[in-house]
C-alpha cells in the first residue's frame, strides 16, 4: 500500500493514479454511481463544469452556432449506414432491446455520439444552397460502455457538447473545424490554464468516419497525455450515408460537407491532473467555484466583530466580481478549514482575526506558494482581481514549463522508449500504420498529433528507417 500524508492523500510521486482517485472523492468533486462506470458529479465538481461549459457556450454562440437538442435513442440501423462509424463504436455501445414490457422491433442504441441522428435530420432540413450553412451545437449526455472506468476521465456516461455543421464546400467545412479547434484552445489555455498542442491525428487515430481529425493534447503531472477535445472534418461520408444534399445555384444536386466537434467532462479531470499537488486541487481562478475563501479566526467571544468584518469584505469582493465564500463554521478549527480549502484548491485564502481587525489588516494566503502576506484591509478587495489574474498566468506558465521540460526530440526508437516513460517524444515516423503499431506495442505510446506549429522537417522513421511522412515530427505519448 502506498504511503499517505497526514490527511490520507497518496503523494503523486508514490502513486499518481491513487492520488487522483482519492482526490476526486475527498475534494467532493464526484463519486461513483450505483452502476459500474457511472459518475455522480457533486455540486463542487459540477460548478467547475458549469464555469467551463458556460465559457465554451459563449464562444460557440459568438461564432455563429445555435443550440438544439437531439434524441438520446438512435435506431441501430442508423449507425450501420456509415461503416467506419459503426465499426469504431461497436465495442462501446449500450443497446436497448426491450421497453414497455415488450421486445422492440428494432434495437435502439443509447447515444454514443450524434452524427447519425443529426444526419437524419439534416437530410430533412437541407434542400437548397440557401439553407447552408447549418451550424448547430447540443449539450447532452452520451453513453459509451467503459471497461476501465475512472471518474471524469473515462466513465460509461458523461456530459459534453457536440457541434454539427453542414456546408456547401470542403473549404467551408474545414474552416469550421478549425474555428472549433481554436475556441477549444482558447478555453483550455485562457480558462483552464492548460497548455495544449493542436494538430492533426494520423489516419489510424482519427474519429471513426472522419476524413480529418484535429485534437488538443495536454500533458498531465505524471507525463501522460490527455486528449482535451477534438474537431473533425467528415467530408461527405455522413452526407452520402444519410442523403444530406442540396440543389446548388447551378441546379445540380450536391452532397454537403460536414464537421463535428466535442469537449466533455474529461476536461475537469484534465484540470485536476494538470495543476494538482500533494496538498490537493489547485484551481485556475477563472474556473474555481470560489476564488477566495475568508476564514474568521478567534475565540467565540471575539468572533462577532470579526465575522461582521469578514462578511463586509466578502460583499466588497463580490462587488469586484470575485466569487467568495466565508467559512463561518464553529464546529471545526481554523487549521481544519485551512487544510480543507487547500484540498479543494481555492486560489486565495484570507485569514482575519481580532489582531488583524485591530491593525486594519488581513492575511492573504496564495494556494500555490502558501506564503502569508499581510495586506491592508481596505486594499484587499480592490487588489484581488489583479492578484487572481496573476495567479492564473503563473499557473499556465508553470504547466507550460513542466510540459516543455518533459518533451524531447528523438531520432531512434530506443530514445523514444526512454522519452515517453516520463513525457512526450517528438519523432519522425512514416505513414505505414504498422510502424505506429510497433511503437505502441513496445512503449504503450501513440502518436498524439502532428503539431500544427511544428517546424517543417523530415528524417528517417524511428521504426523502419524509411522516409518520414507528415512533413514534420509527430508527438508521441502514453495517454489517458
Amino acid at each position: 500500500m502506498a504511503k499517505t500524508d497526514g490527511r490520507g492523500i497518496t503523494p503523486q510521486s508514490e502513486d499518481f493514479s491513487a492520488w487522483y482517485n482519492e482526490l476526486v472523492v475527498r475534494a467532493e468533486l464526484a463519486d461513483h454511481g450505483p452502476v459500474r462506470g457511472t459518475m455522480v458529479i457533486r455540486p463542487y465538481g459540477y460548478r467547475i463544469w458549469e464555469l467551463l461549459s458556460g465559457e465554451l457556450d459563449r464562444l460557440i454562440k459568438a461564432s455563429g452556432h445555435e443550440n438544439a437538442y437531439f434524441p438520446l435513442f438512435i435506431p441501430e440501423s442508423h449507425l450501420r449506414r456509415e461503416a467506419e462509424h459503426v465499426e469504431g463504436f461497436s465495442p462501446e455501445l449500450a443497446i436497448v432491446t426491450h421497453a414497455g414490457g415488450e421486445e422492440l422491433e428494432e434495437p435502439l442504441v443509447v447515444r454514443p455520439t450524434s452524427e447519425t441522428v443529426v444526419g437524419e435530420m439534416y437530410a430533412r432540413w437541407i434542400d437548397s444552397y440557401r439553407d447552408l450553412p447549418v451550424k448547430i451545437n447540443q449539450w447532452a449526455n452520451v453513453v459509451r460502455w467503459e471497461l476501465r472506468p475512472r471518474l471524469f476521465l473515462r466513465t460509461t456516461e458523461f456530459l459534453w457538447q457536440e457541434g454539427h455543421t453542414a456546408h456547401a464546400t470542403e473549404q467551408d467545412a474545414v474552416a469550421e473545424m478549425m474555428v472549433a479547434a481554436d475556441f477549444y484552445r482558447e478555453l483550455a489555455e485562457d480558462f483552464a490554464a492548460m497548455p495544449v498542442l493542436v494538430g492533426d491525428k494520423t489516419p489510424s487515430e482519427r474519429f471513426a468516419g472522419a476524413v480529418r481529425t484535429v485534437s488538443l493534447e495536454a500533458m498531465m503531472r505524471d507525463g501522460r497525455a490527455l486528449q482535451a477535445a477534438t474537431s473533425h472534418y467528415l467530408g461527405t461520408n455522413f452526407a452520402r450515408a444519410f442523403g444530406i444534399d442540396y440543389t446548388g445555384i447551378d441546379g445540380v444536386r450536391t452532397f454537403c460537407h460536414t464537421s463535428s466537434w466535442g469537449m466533455s467532462t474529461r476536461m475537469v479531470g484534465g484540470v485536476i491532473m494538470t495543476h494538482g499537488d500533494d496538498r490537493g486541487l489547485v484551481l485556475p481562478p477563472k474556473i474555481a467555484p470560489y476564488q477566495v475563501v475568508i476564514v474568521p479566526i478567534g475565540k467565540e467571544a471575539e468572533l462577532g466583530p470579526v465575522s461582521a468584518a469578514a462578511d463586509a469584505l466578502a460583499a466588497e469582493l463580490t462587488d469586484k466580481g470575485v466569487r467568495v465564500t466565508v467559512d463561518s463554521r464553529a464546529h471545526v478549527s481554523a487549521g481544519f478549514k485551512f487544510n480543507e480549502w487547500e484540498l479543494r484548491g481555492v486560489p486565495v485564502r484570507i485569514e482575519l482575526g481580532p489582531r488583524d481587525l485591530a491593525a486594519g489588516t488581513v492575511v492573504v494566503v496564495d494556494r500555490l506558494t502558501g506564503v502569508k502576506t499581510p495586506v491592508a484591509a481596505a486594499a484587499a478587495a480592490p487588489t484581488m482581481p489583479a492578484r487572481l489574474d496573476g495567479f492564473q498566468r503563473v499557473l499556465f506558465e508553470q504547466a507550460r514549463k513542466f510540459r516543455d521540460s518533459r518533451s524531447v526530440r528523438v531520432d531512434t526508437l530506443d530514445q523514444l522508449v526512454e522519452a515517453v516513460a516520463t513525457g512526450f517524444a517528438y519523432a519522425f515516423i512514416c505513414e505505414d500504420p504498422a510502424c505506429e503499431k510497433k511503437v505502441q506495442e513496445r512503449t504503450g505510446a501513440t502518436p498524439r498529433c502532428v503539431p500544427a506549429d511544428g517546424p517543417d522537417e523530415s528524417g528517417p522513421c524511428v521504426v523502419c528507417g524509411g522516409a518520414s511522412g507528415y512533413g514534420r515530427r509527430l508527438v508521441f505519448g502514453r495517454a489517458y
